[in-house]
């Protein structure tokens, strides 16, 4: 379901992004409007894109997502409505592909955990998803590309 992880260190990427706080079942109708909103925000601005979607999770819940939508740009965005300056860490990370429709990120994400706790990794507080590439380049959900990138840190042993 996953490639192979690795474990690499990310350089910051500065980013405009959306904070979004909504119940988990909600997350496919708040997510359209603020990818929407974040563009016209880029374009009105003149920014250039500097990599693809990504939706930051800065705490993870069973009952809600709390999240950054965003796209990594060449230059800080100016705040305008919802949309802020953000940004992708400098950090180690684990990382890996799934490549599929999204509704098979769940499994994907789980089977990634248990490779982080085989590898005797301790997790950071967030993880992000890049969608490298989806339905706006490719109407077969089967070739999706989603990056799924952990902090991490090893444990003393």
């Amino acid at each position: 379901m996953i490639e192979t992880p690795q474990i690499t260190d990310t350089e910051r990427q500065i980013a405009a992004v959306i904070h979004i706080t909504v119940p988990r079942d909600q997350i496919q109708t708040v997510m359209e409007p603020a990818i929407k909103e974040v563009l016209a925000a880029i374009s009105d601005q003149e920014l250039t894109l500097a990599g693809p979607l990504f939706a930051y999770h800065l705490t993870t819940s069973p009952e809600s997502f709390d999240f950054q939508v965003g796209f990594p740009v060449s230059e800080a965005v100016k705040p305008v409505g919802r949309v802020k300056a953000g940004a992708l860490p400098a950090t180690r990370v684990a990382r890996t592909v799934y490549q599929g429709p999204y509704e098979g990120l769940f499994g994907a994400w789980k089977e990634f955990g248990q490779w982080i706790k085989t590898q005797d990794l301790e997790r950071g507080g967030t993880l992000w998803e890049r969608y490298v590439t989806g339905p706006e380049t490719d109407l077969d959900p089967s070739t999706w590309r989603t990056e799924l990138n952990v902090p991490v840190a090893e444990t003393a042993r």
